[in-house]
């Protein structure tokens, strides 16, 4: 049981570190980032419960259904949701890198116990692809949700709401695509390899992007307050 919860763990933690560590400025509160990975660990109860009452319930018939619905929307939106209530107004998301971080956090609070679970279903030698498909996925829907936030928090009145709707919109988008591609495909493996390539370019541009965007908010706030940013 140690090793699965090992290799269940594992993934989680070295690509959330992986994100917390390129963060070039303020570093974030590690009891903060903990936090919201500990309400991404307990939305996975809730979220597999109304998966399953959907799927009694007859409301995912078709693999369009399961893929957009049941998992893309529905995870998606209780990660996006405990973002919003939790960490967007708090005092220490004050840069737009900080986005990605708690982003990446909630998801990989989820995907760790799914991965877990999974593993104690399944055997631990699955743990080598989980952590290169759904986990890195799980993280890098996190990291795009948590840029648009990021965007959204940090940009004049008039585009928040256009960045909010991608927070929610592009991540629903690209999980649905990412199960239905595992549920449709007899091959499957040939669609996903580039989908993750393609995810992971995404993903490592909107950092890049993100860094980009925090390096002007602090050049903002040097001049406005020279003093206190002087160090």
């Amino acid at each position: 049981m140690l090793v699965i919860l090992s290799a269940g763990i594992a993934p989680g933690l070295a690509l959330l570190s992986y994100f917390y560590l390129r963060d070039e400025y303020d570093a974030e509160p590690v009891a903060l980032v903990f936090k919201a990975f500990l309400f991404g660990v307990i939305i996975t109860f809730p979220i597999m419960f109304l998966q399953y009452v959907l799927d009694v319930e007859g409301f995912v018939t078709s693999n369009f259904s399961t893929a957009y619905l049941s998992s893309g929307f529905l995870e998606e939106f209780f990660k996006w949701f405990i973002l919003i209530v939790v960490i967007y107004q708090h005092v220490h998301f004050d840069e737009p890198y900080d986005g990605i971080i708690y982003g990446a956090s909630v998801s990989l609070g989820f995907a760790t116990v799914e991965n877990i679970l999974y593993l104690v279903a399944n055997g631990v030698e699955y743990a080598f692809g989980r952590a290169l498909l759904p986990v890195s996925s799980h993280a890098l829907f996190g990291v795009l949700m948590g840029y648009y936030l990021g965007k959204a928090k940090f940009s004049p009145e008039e585009g928040k709401v256009k960045w909010m709707i991608m927070s929610i919109s592009l991540p629903i988008i690209l999980h649905g695509t990412y199960n239905y591609i595992f549920l449709s495909e007899k091959n499957w493996v040939y669609f996903m390899i580039p989908f993750m390539f393609f995810l992971w370019w995404l993903g490592l541009k909107k950092v890049k992007q993100a860094h980009r965007l925090s390096e002007h908010h602090y050049k903002s706030k040097m001049i406005k307050d020279p003093v206190r940013h002087s160090g």
